[in-house]
């Protein structure tokens, strides 16, 4: 069947793998040039998106439109509030979203979209100041910008030269850029950034505290030390963690007994049925504290090889405990 396009033609491997490549090259250089006509005004942009006291508008249209979108998520993952206005809407409406307050990041190659044409006086009068995006210096939008960056390229990979390509790689890099200096001049940590991905591996390993996942009250296996054998074997097999926890009166950990004590013991020959719980318990058990990272119990464990961690408060008391089962079910690991 034919094409829109045209009549098609036999596929040619070898043309393809070559226009793969080409098109890495081109896109490679482009983003190479763009680089290194960064000057003071970059860092001029990074400082008014720093000390606005509203948000960074991002717009664009077409492709451009789609790498705004992207810029937008960036930046307010990484600290900076951001959102996506879409030009078009903006002239029915959605221009009610920006403010005095706001830094605007306009994103167009051409620089002579109409429908930023439209708008920009509005943006203007509203005193808005403009950062743009553009491989036009001479453009409508950069006569109208306080700051133009510049995101021209010699050729898109398009072969016909018209598909936009290696310009929107700039104009994604540029924007990866700004939001890079940006968290950094912002001192943003990793925390920082776990807690706008809660959802994510790192929010769960940052965000997630052992109180959060330990097992506490009547779940906690525990026994006297005065307590029997069988006594701490019942108490093991009821709360089926693998280990049980021999306390004082007073709440405070004296040691603990786990299934690899009793399989050690067993394969040594020992005669266990009359045996006290503080003569069979390890006296120096792992513990940790409830406000933890649960991440940190997991290391406890892979480091001891072992499965279960006591969680103690300030005074050396029991809590909770925390099985390796918890932190998989918790997706810490």
């Amino acid at each position: 069947m034919q094409s829109a396009a045209g009549a098609p033609r036999p596929f040619d491997a070898d043309q393809a793998l070559r226009l793969g490549q080409e098109t890495f090259d081109i896109e490679t250089a482009a983003l190479r040039a763009v680089g290194q006509r960064l000057d003071a005004r970059f860092a001029q942009a990074v400082q008014q998106m720093l000390h606005t006291r509203g948000r960074i508008v991002v717009m664009g249209m077409g492709k451009s439109g789609h790498i705004g979108r992207k810029i937008a998520a960036t930046l307010a993952s990484t600290g900076t509030p951001a959102l996506f206005v879409h030009p078009g809407e903006a002239s029915h409406g959605d221009l009610g979203m920006v403010t005095a307050n706001d830094v605007l990041l306009a994103i167009s190659n051409s620089g002579e979209s109409a429908e930023f044409n439209a708008i920009l006086p509005v943006l203007k009068r509203l005193g808005v100041p403009i950062v743009a995006l553009t491989g036009q210096a001479q453009s409508t939008l950069a006569r109208h910008a306080t700051l133009v960056l510049d995101t021209h390229v010699e050729r898109e990979a398009c072969p016909l030269n018209l598909a936009p390509t290696a310009s929107t790689t700039a104009q994604l890099a540029l924007g990866d850029a700004l939001a890079v200096a940006l968290l950094d001049a912002r001192g943003f940590r990793a925390e920082d950034f776990a807690r706008s991905h809660p959802g994510g591996a790192l929010g769960r390993k940052l965000l997630t505290h052992v109180s959060d996942v330990m097992r506490s009250g009547d779940e906690v296996p525990r026994v006297a030390p005065e307590a029997s054998f069988s006594t701490l074997m019942r108490e093991m097999s009821a709360k089926r963690l693998g280990a049980a926890a021999i306390v004082d009166t007073d709440g405070r950990v004296l040691g603990i007994f786990t299934d690899g004590d009793l399989r050690r013991r067993l394969e040594a020959g020992a005669d266990l049925r009359h045996a006290s719980a503080a003569e069979l318990m390890h006296p120096q058990p792992r513990t940790i504290a409830a406000h933890a990272l649960a991440v940190d119990a997991a290391v406890l464990m892979e480091t001891h090889g072992i499965t279960s961690v006591l969680v103690l408060d300030e005074q050396g008391c029991l809590t909770g405990v925390v099985h390796i089962g918890d932190l998989m079910r918790a997706k810490v690991i």
